[in-house]
């Protein structure tokens, strides 16, 4: 009986028609960090870290950041600090009319006289600090070879926009006019930053041309904040990333300006300037898991098309404020190790 089934099943397979079963494709899995930025992203929850969107100004200054959650992994694995470490800090006041600006000078081993680098961090111009943003400047002064000048800022909601950009641009000129008092010599002379940092950099350089004075010679613009419209690819893709989100921005919105409309200034809304030309070549950094990534690739677009020189790479598998922590990210190193070849060819060149 069981043979005789068989035979009909073999029968009726035979007889039905062949069918082509044609595979359903699968889509894309969004990105994922890489294993070691992921591990960063894990230590920062372990400390307990939220979206600033679900924080008053207060509990986001206080709370744990991203460069802790690095440092603890460095710890974890037992990086050494060296020879980072050796590099020598000094604390300074910048006066200004509108106030002292604090700021670290970070020298390098040498005799000098060195390059400059004026530094702004990043946080959104209401979080963080020179103590925060140390890894970076840190970085460059020893890889470089240059004296690095870390400079702060007033921060939002105490000092609404455009307060940042005046003190940023008060600091540059006092770095030029006294570079020699701290060993540096102003005809080698870079901006560099990094998120809210790296707008303050690139509006630095803008103001340095509008203003017919000393001239950066190169720019590090690491993920700045380049755009006010809310719908980029990047900023729908990455509305619940860590460290930084889509709503974390709208966050930071709320608590710098008087009013949104004041976004479309052209000194936040950098992609929309068409006075690009002529400034000094960029190296321009992007995050993939970022929401600024979309905007920092667009303005590194308008400067080539205004002319400028660019050296532009977006690292797959990177958040933001991934630049900072070269010691335990890969692509942070190679990121830090793109900006100070770059560095370094503009010193070289310059005069």
């Amino acid at each position: 009986m069981t043979r005789l089934l068989k035979q009909s099943c073999f029968a009726l397979a035979i007889a039905l028609p062949a069918f082509t079963f044609t595979t359903i494709p699968s889509f894309a899995e969004p990105p994922k960090a890489a294993p070691e930025m992921q591990a960063v992203v894990d230590k920062l929850k372990s400390l307990e870290a939220k979206p600033v969107s679900q924080l008053s100004v207060p509990e986001a200054r206080l709370q744990a950041s991203p460069a802790d959650a690095a440092k603890a992994v460095q710890r974890d694995k037992k990086i050494p600090s060296k020879p980072e470490a050796e590099v020598v800090t000094k604390d300074i006041a910048i006066p200004t009319a509108n106030g002292a600006l604090p700021a670290r000078i970070y020298t390098p081993k040498g005799d000098g006289p060195f390059p400059v680098i004026v530094y702004y961090h990043g946080g959104g111009w209401v979080i963080a600090d020179l103590n925060v943003y140390d890894a970076t400047p840190r970085g460059l002064a020893l890889n470089t070879g240059a004296v690095v000048v870390s400079v702060d800022y007033r921060h939002a909601p105490e000092s609404k926009f455009p307060a940042q950009h005046e003190d940023a641009w008060n600091a540059y000129k006092w770095v030029v006019e006294n570079a020699g008092s701290f060993n540096g010599n102003s005809d080698k002379i870079a901006v560099a930053g990094e998120s809210a940092g790296g707008n303050l950099a690139a509006n630095v350089a803008l103001a340095a041309k509008e203003n017919k004075t000393v001239m950066p010679v190169h720019q590090l613009i690491v993920y700045p904040i380049a755009s006010n419209d809310p719908n980029t690819p990047s900023k729908n893709e990455n509305k619940e990333t860590i460290p930084l989100s889509t709503p974390d921005l709208d966050w930071f919105i709320g608590n710098v300006f008087a009013s949104k409309g004041e976004t479309a200034d052209k000194r936040i809304n950098l992609v929309s300037r068409d006075d690009l030309a002529g400034l000094p070549p960029a190296t321009v950094i992007a995050a993939e898991l970022d929401p600024l990534r979309s905007e920092t690739e667009m303005f590194a677009d308008k400067l080539k098309e205004a002319g400028v020189q660019v050296n532009e790479k977006t690292f797959p598998g990177a958040t933001h404020e991934f630049f900072g922590m070269a010691k335990v990210v890969p692509q942070a190193k190679e990121a830090m190790d793109l900006a100070v070849t770059d560095l370094k060819a503009a010193f070289a060149k310059a005069k």
